[in-house]
């Protein structure tokens, strides 16, 4: 649970940031950084990894799965594990194809 909303109601409220921080064990840096929006390394990472998926995943026609995407991802040299491609995939949405049974 993130306590962020909780701070920013603090301070329309008139009270101390510093304080609501403290109580929180919130560092106040974390709080101001998120609050002007600039995202992260991680996330900027993270999205452009979720175009190298995309882009891999569109010239596979869409049948390429997230071990296949991973695999073809470390041959380009974006080196990142597979359970965080994985993830990437669930939220961006690009799905692989299952082989259908033989009967």
């Amino acid at each position: 649970m993130t306590v962020h909303p909780f701070i920013e109601a603090e301070k329309t409220a008139g009270h101390n940031v510093k304080r609501a921080c403290e109580l929180l064990q919130v560092s106040r840096t974390a709080y101001y950084a998120r609050r002007n929006g600039v995202p992260g390394l991680r996330a900027a990472r993270d999205a452009e990894l979720t175009e190298q998926i995309t882009t891999v995943h569109q010239r596979s026609r869409g049948t390429y799965g997230a071990p296949r995407v991973h695999a073809a991802l470390k041959r380009e040299g974006a080196g990142c594990g597979r359970r965080r491609i994985a993830r990437l995939m669930r939220q961006a949405g690009p799905a692989g194809r299952t082989r259908r049974r033989r009967h």
